[in-house]
């Protein structure tokens, strides 16, 4: 099962000043799309569709979407 990958508005100008932004949304691709409750993401605020893990060179908050099998980054740092 794959999910859609996608980015809240506020997030678009963090992903625009990434140096490596390629990099990062083919390991989006690679991971969270295809396990978003793995890869070492943790859930926040006690619920399970809250998530943070480390992405490439980044840090990315999302909620997971089961019913519509999507990944909505919220938040997102370029390290």
């Amino acid at each position: 099962m794959r999910y859609r990958i996608t980015y809240a508005p506020p997030v678009d100008s963090a992903l625009s000043k990434m140096r490596r932004r390629g990099e990062f949304e083919t390991a989006m691709e690679r991971t969270l799309a295809r396990d978003p409750y793995g890869h070492g993401s943790i859930a926040v605020g006690g619920d399970r569709d809250r998530r943070e893990a480390a992405v490439a060179s980044a840090i990315v908050r999302y909620v997971v979407s089961g019913a519509v099998l999507t990944v909505t980054v919220v938040r997102l740092i370029s390290l």
